[in-house]
């Protein structure tokens, strides 16, 4: 969690990664500190957002690659190795989310059902 240095009225002045006399703990999340690195680093947004455009795509390609799979248009072992080992490694954490998800998920609890179509 990263720690803070703030003035008398409460507002951040630097973010540290380890504490520091004069600093204190905050939530990641703190919409203090989100407001703060917003107005020091312009473009920290725009990060964000690539990464949650690259995070939902890599779930269309491993989906597009089970289709192709599935309609015996290529082989699983055609895929280079470390393909095969990363593709393999998401199913298995696909499954353990899904368990998880099975156990404890409902719709009340903010889990749609539809998030699990063509799971393994």
């Amino acid at each position: 969690m990263p720690f803070v240095h703030k003035d008398d009225e409460g507002k951040i002045l630097a973010v540290y990664e380890d504490f520091l006399e004069g600093t204190e703990e905050v939530l990641s999340d703190d919409p203090a500190l989100v407001a703060f690195i917003t107005r020091n680093i312009p473009n920290a947004g725009m990060v964000d957002e690539w990464v949650q455009s690259d995070l939902a795509l890599s779930r269309v390609v491993e989906d597009l690659v089970d289709v192709l799979i599935e309609k015996n248009l290529i082989m699983f072992t055609d895929l280079p190795e470390g393909a095969q080992q990363k593709l393999m490694e998401r199913r298995g954490l696909r499954k353990e989310f899904s368990y998880v998800e099975n156990l404890f998920g409902d719709d009340e609890n903010g889990f749609d059902d539809n998030d699990n179509e063509g799971m393994f």
